[in-house]
């Protein structure tokens, strides 16, 4: 049966990701999409009128796809600095998958000529991530925004390094599987977490 309204705008969306991912935003035609999506160019611009339109669509999904699986800080754990350990713990968990690893990619080699189009993917990942940690530290150690805001800008940047480096320069491979929230411990450092916690959240 042939996709038709929002069935076939989000299988557009996912499919337009996908290709985005595999040959850059650069590489990737309209015409190309539409091959793959299995449907008629007509359809993909009556949805899409432009590359441009479907890139900001294909990130809203992202955000929204990202954002469930990283939930919030309090998702994690009922002792608020081992929910702040594990939520970064998940992000790092999260960026070693080829989905989102290969997003980080995509936003640094749009950069130059899409400025606008990688800012909303830095966004999706960073900004989102900071936003919900930030948040959580404003509600349980009493941090104001702008100094919570700091903080976790600050615990993120040192929970993600050198793994994501790593992973941009292919050192270390990226995980075809979405990695396992159950694996957590087994996966990320959480020890090393704990100790930049410590370092960073004010007395």
């Amino acid at each position: 049966m042939a996709r038709r309204g929002e069935a076939l705008r989000e299988h557009i969306l996912d499919t337009a990701k996908l290709a985005f991912l595999e040959t850059g935003f650069e590489r990737t035609s309209m015409d190309a999409i539409a091959a793959r999506a299995e449907t008629s160019k007509r359809s993909l611009y009556a949805h899409f009128p432009t590359k441009d339109t479907l890139f900001l669509a294909v990130v809203d999904r992202v955000r929204d796809l990202f954002g469930a699986r990283m939930g919030t800080p309090a998702d994690y754990a009922e002792q608020p600095e081992e929910a702040v350990v594990r939520y970064c713990g998940r992000f790092v968990q999260l960026l070693g998958w080829s989905s989102v690893g290969r997003m980080v990619r995509l936003g640094i080699g749009a950069a130059d000529r899409l400025p606008e189009l990688a800012a909303g993917l830095f966004d999706v990942l960073f900004g989102v991530t900071t936003g919900h940690l930030a948040a959580h530290l404003v509600a349980t150690s009493g941090l104001a925004a702008d100094e919570a805001e700091a903080v976790a800008n600050e615990l993120i940047g040192l929970a993600v390094h050198p793994a994501l480096p790593r992973l941009l320069f292919g050192i270390d491979p990226l995980a075809e599987e979405v990695p396992d929230r159950a694996r957590l411990d087994a996966d990320v450092d959480l020890d090393r977490i704990r100790r930049y916690l410590r370092r960073v959240l004010p007395e």
